[in-house]
């Protein structure tokens, strides 16, 4: 039988159940393979979404009762790539979005990041949604917005190991650079791999 899942905003949730109800249900997501991934959602993600800084968007088995089974944040931020590590093609895509700084040979580009992207282990929850879908959750909001206000690529910033970065390059995410991690980022690298997509449609 196929899972059926409901996406809520965050926004949306604490306006009907209030911060204090919606913090104790937050509070119980698990996800010991990200700490950064529980520490966002758990302490974080209400204040940032009343700043509008980044929106998280709640996903919940359509179940009774309903299970929290993982959630994704968005957020639009200004990055800078670097023109020559992208193909040619991908860079004429790019340019079409984005303000080219020859001296630096660097597209200056408006982007929406998929802040966070994270399965709830709970016992009731983990085996109730992949990565996979979640993904592809996030990255259909995003074009939802794009088909709005114009746009047509996204990026993600992960942890620097083989496996998350074949999970990423199989939805045909691509490198364009790195970053170090901030403090308050709570993972076990000290540097990010930054990946965009193009969507094609």
């Amino acid at each position: 039988m196929r899972m059926e899942y409901i996406q809520l905003n965050i926004l949306e949730l604490l306006e009907i159940y209030g911060e204090e109800q919606l913090q104790e249900r937050l509070s119980s997501f698990v996800c010991p393979k990200n700490r950064d991934v529980e520490d966002f959602i758990q302490h974080k993600a209400i204040e940032f979404a009343k700043q509008r800084v980044a929106i998280s968007h709640l996903v919940f088995s359509m179940t009774t009762p309903p299970v929290l089974v993982g959630y994704f944040t968005l957020a639009n931020k200004f990055i800078s790539i670097t023109g020559t590590v992208l193909s040619k093609t991908l860079q004429r895509k790019i340019l079409k979005f984005s303000q080219y700084d020859k001296e630096l040979e660097r597209y200056i580009v408006s982007m929406p990041l998929i802040a966070q992207l994270g399965k709830n282990f709970a016992p009731e929850a983990k085996e109730m949604i992949t990565g996979k879908t979640l993904l592809n959750m996030a990255c259909d909001k995003i074009q939802e917005a794009q088909f709005i206000i114009g746009g047509k690529a996204a990026y993600i910033e992960c942890a620097n190991n083989e496996k998350l970065y074949a999970f990423y390059t199989d939805s045909q995410f691509v490198s364009f650079g790195q970053r170090k991690c901030d403090k308050d980022e709570l993972v076990e690298e000290s540097i990010l791999v930054q990946m965009l997509k193009y969507f094609k449609n």
